[in-house]
Parts: structure tokens; sequence; C-alpha cells
């Protein structure tokens, strides 16, 4: 959330609140009662609460009142500290929303289904390093598709002229010798 209590993500893994009116209404309730506090716990609604501010952004990880504060705590410092490295040490809103992907990311190494499964940041960020670098085909620029070429086949057959690959996105290309 940010300083006015504003959603910017959130991941909800089961049905306890079902609707995104009731989901902002829990989300409104947590930053009222938790944004002018030092602790970084709270009991909430039946739910624990583990929270942390940093600049202009709030943290949470909630679970039952049955969870392991420690473990939750361990989730909430995996994902501020993962994120802090991912945007060298610089967390705030903008930088943030700049690179959400990354955030995605970082909630999808750490937790899947509601289920821990990563807590230590620094395989968080090269797991979503090596995500980010899995560009789905459709989504790749011409150049990308160019340097995948087996150029030795356009050799080998003696098609490859510099005629062909001219300019593309203002790069001249050429094949690896």
């Amino acid at each position: 959330m940010d300083n006015d209590g504003e959603r910017l993500y959130a991941k909800y893994y089961d049905d306890t609140y079902p609707t995104v009116k009731e989901q902002k209404a829990f989300e409104k309730n947590i930053f009222n009662k938790t944004h002018r506090t030092d602790s970084e716990i709270a009991l909430l609604e039946g739910l624990t609460v583990v929270y942390k501010s940093n600049i202009d952004l709030y943290f949470y990880v909630i679970g039952s009142s049955h969870e392991n504060e420690l473990m939750l705590m361990s989730v909430l410092n995996c994902l501020f500290d993962s994120l802090s490295q991912m945007l060298r040490k610089n967390v705030e809103k903008r930088a943030l929303l700049e690179n959400m992907e990354g955030l995605f990311l970082a909630v999808d190494e750490i937790v899947d289904g509601g289920v821990i499964l990563e807590s230590d940041p620094q395989q968080v960020v090269h797991r979503v390093a090596l995500r980010g670098d899995d560009v789905p085909l459709t989504e790749q620029t011409v150049t990308q598709d160019f340097e995948k070429i087996n150029w030795k086949h356009f050799i080998i057959s003696g098609f490859w002229t510099s005629l062909y690959l001219r300019r593309i996105q203002g790069k001249i290309l050429a094949p690896p010798l």
C-alpha cells in the first residue's frame, strides 16, 4: 500500500474476502490501525498481521491467528529484501511502480498458493532474474529474434548478403564469425 492506504498490489490465497470491495475495506481497516504505530505485528479480525513501512510504502503479510509470527515475518523480510536488491535499495512507490513485474515474480517465487516456498532473498532475486530472461516469443523484438538465427545455415546456403539484414531498429546486424 502507499501512504494513503491505496493498494498497489495484493494477492489473496483464500476466499476470506471474495470480492474486491471486501478486500479494499479490509485493507483500509488494516492501514488505519497500523500506519501510525511503530510495532511490526498486529492481531486484527482474527488474523495475524506483520508489516513494515519504508518511505512511502507499507508491506503486509497476513496469516491466520494460528500462523507462526516468525514465519510470516520471514516472508515479509524476504519480500522486502528481495525488492531492495532488485530496486538497488530504492524501495519507494515510484521505483516500485516502474518495476511491478519484479514484484509479481518475487511474490510468486516466495509464496505459491499460500505455501511458503522460499525465504532467502538472494535466491528469489536470482530466480526472478532467470525468469525475466524468459521473454515469450510473441513479446520478443525483431532484434532478439535475429540473435537466435542459426547463422551457419545462412552462410552455408550462400544466401547471406548484407542486403538481407541491412538495418533493424537502427543496428546493423551481422552473423558471428
